[in-house]
């Protein structure tokens, strides 16, 4: 039976402002009255002097776990046995992606309500249905594909704001692919990443999500820099985390997150950050579909505007070697990849020319200062 199915998902709330892990209550209330909470290490002096006691004050009992690094299904266990052993109704997670994709299995697996802090805005893993498992030596094992979204996303922007520059860079580099990969896959009629058809409200979610970038970036990075909130930089956070992750599920992805995924076959690029990547993944799809020049001007000057690395030398490649790029280019076309998703068919050796020609094109444009 031929698939027709169109899809928008979301977590149940998403809600951004400063100050709001000391009113976690407020968020908690909602789905569980026994919480246990998972956080990483920097912020858990933090968590035990402002959450906890608003949550006991609150008539919730809390108890705090610190995140051992990995999430793998040692972990998901570990962290598992102690939710039943407390008898725990709600799931929390505070930290990077690791941490909350750690806390979306534990309460899947333990059928509990799961309410999530980000800590850096740098992917839009936060909203999405789905887990990154690793193994315990720390590669990849597999996707969790979750059956619903997180039931509560809370972005504290005070939190946010503190974090590394490179690390909401990032972030802004992964929101940026958003639009254009929806573009490609609504106009393939693809598959998105809830394995449905792409809907026109997941595209509308996708192209407010650009929007938003290119008309607050710069004022955002202000912001950041100065490690302040802003209405700036509360929107590119919108963006960064809730649209981005909502406009990439409902609408699919396509070639920038497929060379993306190829791109972890060169071992130079492995300490780079996953939105570094993408961003070099979506030039790549513009010189795919010889995209207009004023959209790649506009492009450009996001990703020069909040410090990314523009070509493959600013991310650390010390020599081209063409075998590794073959790779890149083969992963990247793997049947069931979302190259697939792009509106026409795309070689092996369409990728490796595209991505030759995307380097030269941000080695022109850095040139021109």
């Amino acid at each position: 039976m031929p698939l027709t199915e169109r899809t928008v998902t979301s977590p149940k709330k998403f809600i951004i402002g400063t100050g709001l892990l000391a009113n976690m209550a407020d968020y908690v209330s909602a789905f569980g009255d026994n919480a246990l909470i998972i956080t990483d290490e920097f912020i858990l002096d933090r968590v035990a002097t402002q959450a906890t006691p608003a949550l006991e004050a609150a008539g919730i009992h809390a108890k705090v776990e610190k995140f051992q690094y990995e999430c793998t299904d040692t972990e998901i266990n570990r962290i598992g046995e102690l939710a039943k052993a407390q008898q725990a109704n709600v799931v929390v997670g505070i930290g990077g992606g690791k941490t909350l994709d750690t806390a979306k299995a534990v309460a899947y697996y333990n059928k509990l309500a799961v309410v999530l802090y980000p800590t850096i805005a740098s992917t839009d893993a936060p909203c999405t249905a789905l887990s990154v498992i690793y193994k315990d030596n720390g590669e990849f094992d597999r996707y969790l594909f979750l059956p619903q979204n997180p039931d509560a996303v809370i972005a504290d922007t005070d939190i946010l704001a503190a974090a590394p520059a490179r690390f909401f860079a990032a972030g802004v580099g992964d929101a940026l692919a958003t639009y254009f990969e929806a573009r490609a896959c609504y106009a393939s009629d693809g598959i998105n990443l809830v394995l449905k058809k792409p809907s026109r409200t997941g595209l509308g979610l996708a192209k407010l999500c650009y929007e938003l970038l290119c008309e607050n970036v710069a004022a955002a990075m202000d912001a950041v820099n100065n490690k302040i909130c802003t209405p700036a930089l509360e929107q590119t956070i919108e963006a960064t985390i809730y649209l981005s992750g909502v406009g990439a599920e409902a609408g699919g992805l396509a070639a920038a997150h497929a060379v993306n995924n190829g791109m972890s076959a060169v071992p130079d690029l492995h300490h780079v950050q996953h939105g570094e990547k993408v961003t070099f993944g979506l030039l790549t799809q513009l010189v795919l579909e010889n995209a207009p020049k004023e959209e790649i001007d506009e492009v450009i000057r996001i990703i020069k505007t909040v410090g990314l690395p523009l070509t493959l030398e600013d991310m650390g490649l010390t020599s081209f070697v063409e075998a590794e790029w073959r790779t890149v280019a083969s992963i990247a076309c793997a049947e069931g990849d979302t190259m697939g998703n792009m509106p026409k068919e795309v070689s092996e050796a369409d990728v490796y020319n595209a991505m030759i020609a995307a380097n030269a094109m941000a080695q022109r444009y850095k040139a021109e200062g």
